[in-house]
């Protein structure tokens, strides 16, 4: 299976493109997709979109997995991200590519066996369960890997179930 996987965002939207299965998974592309603040909102979700639609006509997934939302603090910001994750359904759907939504609690049991790890905990597994090149990489990054991760563990999961 392949999979896009979104960590949802506006100012970083991270990005991940697995395919294989949890225990043979293969990176092909992940990156952070930035805007700036000097943007408006709206111009900075065509970015955030275009990229996105991009990513699908490049590695035409099978799959686009997307991060749930969690509230923060900022009320103003977790409007902002779910008015992004609404975007991203639509792109989804649009293109007949089946969605799959995990929620932060999901993705660190999946990856590390319980729910309050830490995001160090997460990245370490990450960086055990596939290879990553050498670059420098963002959190948001790391989270759409995880959340890819969790995607391709969650399908062979559901294959065995059938």
């Amino acid at each position: 299976m392949k999979v896009l996987a979104i960590d949802p965002g506006y100012g970083r939207c991270g990005v991940a493109v697995l395919e294989g299965t949890s225990s043979h998974a293969v990176l092909h592309y992940s990156s952070c997709i930035e805007t700036s603040a000097t943007k408006s909102f709206s111009e900075r979700l065509q970015i955030v979109g275009d990229e996105i639609v991009y990513l699908i006509e490049i590695h035409q997934p099978e799959t686009i997995a997307i991060e749930e939302l969690y509230f923060t603090n900022n009320a103003k910001t977790a409007l902002h991200v779910a008015e992004v994750r609404g975007m991203l359904m639509y792109i989804a759907v649009t293109r007949k590519i089946p969605l799959v939504e995990y929620n932060p609690l999901r993705i660190k049991i999946a990856l590390t066996g319980h729910g309050r790890a830490t995001k160090d905990a997460v990245t370490t597994m990450v960086h055990r369960l596939i290879k990553l090149p050498s670059k420098k990489m963002l959190d948001d990054e790391y989270d759409a890997i995880a959340l890819g991760l969790t995607a391709l563990a969650e399908a062979k999961y559901n294959e065995v179930r059938k």
